[in-house]
């Protein structure tokens, strides 16, 4: 192997589409998201909801003598969940020459993912991962190497103080990655390598600091885990450890935490057995989406989405990486209508801890409450206010005091309002029929949690601009 790669530091990161097929994460310990699109996976977040710590981890399938596809770009393939409302899931490329079946699920007890990849088809092809890292949400600045790591062959990369690792097995949990290179993405990445030669030809054993990417030659049953920790060694630890173990296990440890979420969930809110087979499939998808935004290190605290916006064309991550109150109190109202009341009460108690002096919250911010964007718009003020009520009409407060943080947000909503300079789609001056009906159903929700003689003058204002509209 050439010791490091030429083309440094690579072209300009971006981020992948924000085109998801689904996303998902463990109901154990883990602090990992993951997301898949094209059949791949994308952005995968550690150790919270708003760090995406790679762009993409694809497959290449070659034969050596020049053919080769990336099977992203093919798009010819059909996924699955491995079990009803668990985020487990398969998915199957299908090309005339192979067929390659990924099945994909999170430890529930490590910061890690495992894939299984199953190749079949034409017996001269193999297949090629290639991982292309944004440690610390960002595509500058990372390193990546080969390495031999406890007699065993791994690919890692480090930034700051995130780590990243891929390892794999084949089916005697022996080390299974070939031949293998790091290089600088546009310039000596793998893929650039299959681009101009046809097959692989390039093993450089490190790149960075830059815009780097993994690439490993793999048998064609293998088990691969991508880890994540403080260090490449600690990612490389997690990674390999994930591995003494069948994949089956992984998965059905995966798939017990879930069902039990859905049962005590059930007990509540059970699905209707009238609905059609396909619609209660969507139901249950949609339970996991919900559910899988949630944070672990600020519980009740969940980003707008799992996706970054226009990634493609660039490397910010801001956006839907940032908790909106609007978008949090939506997706908190769902849970608590699909039965999920203690993860309805914990966005109720992220939000009394990140309301400002004034009562409203900022438009939006990173989880631990710093502020991103700073407009004021008046229905992420009275969304927490209702959620406060939803969970108080279903005796469901189990204790969290709302008084105060009500008569907080009702004041300034009656200080501020009926509008502000972005309640017209963030964006323009003016009434919203939207924003409107929301401060008015929060007056008068939320005059039931509060004692007169606040209660009657919430109940005064209402009345007042619902009148107003009227004419």
């Amino acid at each position: 192997m050439i010791e490091h790669a030429p083309g440094g530091p690579g072209i300009p990161p971006t981020w992948t589409s924000s085109a998801k097929d689904m996303v998902g994460c463990a109901l154990g310990i883990s602090r990992l998201w993951f997301t898949l699109g094209f059949g791949i996976v994308n952005e995968v977040y550690y150790p919270r909801v708003d760090i995406p710590q790679i762009r993409d981890l694809g497959f290449l399938i070659a034969d050596g003598e020049g053919f080769w596809a990336e099977v992203k770009r093919i798009g010819n393939y059909r996924i699955r969940l491995l079990a009803p409302g668990v985020p487990a899931v398969e998915v199957v490329h299908e090309h005339e020459r192979f067929t390659l079946r990924l099945r994909i699920a999170p430890s529930v007890r490590r910061d890690v993912l495992v894939i299984e990849c199953r190749l079949d088809g034409d017996p001269k092809l193999r297949p090629y991962a290639l991982l292309a890292p944004h440690l610390g949400a960002s595509g500058y600045g990372n390193r990546a190497a080969v390495v031999l790591y406890r007699r065993r062959r791994t690919l890692w990369a480090e930034q700051g103080p995130f780590g990243a690792a891929l390892a794999s097995v084949d089916e005697k949990q022996r080390d299974a990655i070939g031949r293998a290179s790091a290089g600088y993405v546009g310039s000596s990445d793998g893929w650039q390598d299959f681009f101009h030669n046809g097959k692989m030809t390039w093993e450089y054993e490190t790149a960075g600091p830059g815009n780097v990417a993994l690439i490993a030659e793999l048998p064609r049953r293998v088990v691969l885990a991508l880890g994540f920790g403080s260090s490449a060694e600690a990612a490389a630890t997690l990674a390999i450890g994930s591995l003494l173990q069948p994949f089956d296990s992984v998965l059905q440890q995966h798939i017990a935490p879930w069902q039990a979420w859905h049962a005590e969930r059930s007990e509540r809110h059970a699905v209707p057995l009238d609905v059609p087979a396909a619609l209660a499939e969507e139901y249950l998808v949609s339970t996991i989406v919900l559910r899988s935004h949630q944070d672990k290190t600020y519980p009740g605290a969940m980003v707008a989405s799992l996706s970054i916006p226009w990634g493609d064309s660039g490397n910010e991550r801001g956006g839907y990486h940032l908790v909106w109150p609007r978008d949090l109190v939506e997706t908190a109202g769902a849970l608590l209508a699909l039965g999920a009341e203690q993860e309805a009460r914990d966005t109720l108690r992220y939000l009394i801890a990140t309301q400002l002096g004034d009562g409203h919250w900022y438009q939006n911010q990173w989880l631990g409450g710093r502020s991103y964007w700073e407009g004021i718009q008046l229905d992420e003020t009275a969304f927490p206010v209702l959620l406060a009520t939803a969970l108080d009409e279903r005796e469901a407060l189990s204790g969290v005091e709302v008084e105060d943080m009500v008569g907080r947000a009702l004041g300034f909503i009656a200080r501020t309002g009926p509008a502000t300079e972005q309640d017209r789609w963030e964006e323009s001056t003016g009434i919203s029929p939207f924003t409107l009906a929301l401060c008015i159903a929060a007056l008068v929700a939320g005059a039931d949690l509060l004692p007169p003689p606040a209660s009657e003058w919430a109940l005064e204002l209402a009345d007042f601009w619902n009148s107003n509209v009227e004419r």
